[in-house]
């Protein structure tokens, strides 16, 4: 080209020398990387990492770490603490710890959920973010395709939000159940959360967290909350109203029902509507119910749950599983 000097001769080996170099350092960066090592700089404050199964019913591991570092993937947290087979590239978990996908007895896979909220993006690609609790379930999925919020890593999603971001939560509740409203608040200010409130079923929007606090009859009102008379393949959780609302259908993992919670019982669960953010729903049969519902909100009642059904006798976490079925009612 014009303008340029020629090269001595010892230029192509030394520019072949060069690219030689460049390729391995390129390639130990990216081995570093799939182990976790080749992120950026740490940032305060740490993430957790707990995998279960059957929606949550039994823990196998839990895990933290104490600082998250930019650029860390939900994927190399996973890789890092555990043993992990993938497909399709990596992008989808095949294997953790040996427990693998399979196909009997109801499909079962993997799923993972930051911050109680369904991921919608591969574990390769989401990143982590400080605070973040990242739940890896191994269930069955021929009862409900799509989980779109589960309340099992309670106070999150409303101390951390999701992405790093605080998401603002609104309390809707119902008439004549101010009790169970301002235990709920109370709950919420305990763990930090700043709550506005609201007219139960105004207009929502996926800039917001929602938290509904109404027996059914005046809950169903709310769009998402009211997915749930239709069943887990719709809403994604394993309960419903039975037609006029007077007892809780607790179904069980395949969508059957398990048993029924009479007067007296509530229900904690997570959902999202179209158009909507995340949506909780404390609910119950009637106000004390409600109430029941109210003072379930718990990290440790909580923990790992899909959703809850707070009855008379004690708490359940939704789906039940075959142990529980033909329990008394």
């Amino acid at each position: 080209m014009k303008g340029r000097r020629p090269l001595p001769a010892r230029a192509p080996l030394l520019a072949l020398a060069s690219a030689i170099a460049l390729a391995l350092s390129t390639a130990l960066a990216a081995t570093l990387a799939g182990c976790g090592v080749g992120e950026g700089e740490q940032r305060a404050g740490g993430a957790e990492l707990r995998v279960t199964r059957d929606f949550g019913a039994t823990l196998l591991r839990s895990s933290a770490v104490a600082r998250v570092r930019d650029g860390q993937t939900v994927m190399r947290l996973l890789e890092a603490k555990h043993a992990v087979e993938t497909r399709y590239g990596g992008r989808f978990v095949e294997s953790i710890d040996g427990l693998s996908a399979s196909a009997r007895a109801g499909r079962r896979d993997w799923f993972y959920f930051v911050n109680g909220i369904e991921a919608g993006v591969g574990a390769t690609e989401r990143e982590l973010a400080v605070g973040d609790v990242i739940q890896w379930d191994y269930h069955r999925w021929d009862a409900a395709m799509r989980i779109p919020a589960i309340v099992g890593a309670y106070p999150e999603p409303f101390v951390h939000g999701a992405d790093g971001k605080r998401i603002p939560t609104r309390l809707e509740c119902g008439s004549g159940d101010e009790l169970a409203c301002r235990e709920v608040e109370r709950r919420l200010s305990g763990v930090g959360v700043r709550v506005t409130r609201a007219l139960l079923a105004s207009a929502g929007g996926s800039g917001l967290l929602r938290v509904i606090v109404a027996r059914w009859a005046q809950a169903r009102r709310v769009r998402a909350a009211a997915t749930l008379a239709r069943g887990p393949s719709t809403s994604g959780v394993f309960a419903r109203f039975r037609p006029g609302g007077a007892e809780i259908e607790l179904l069980d993992e395949a969508g059957q029902i398990a048993r029924a919670a009479p007067r007296g019982s509530g229900l904690v669960a997570a959902t999202a509507g179209e158009g909507d953010g995340v949506v909780w729903i404390v609910t119950g049969v009637d106000r004390a119910g409600v109430e029941a519902a109210a003072a379930a909100l718990d990290p440790r009642r909580l923990r790992d749950s899909f959703a809850i059904a707070a009855t008379p006798r004690g708490t359940l976490a939704l789906p039940l599983r075959s142990s529980t079925r033909g329990a008394s009612r």
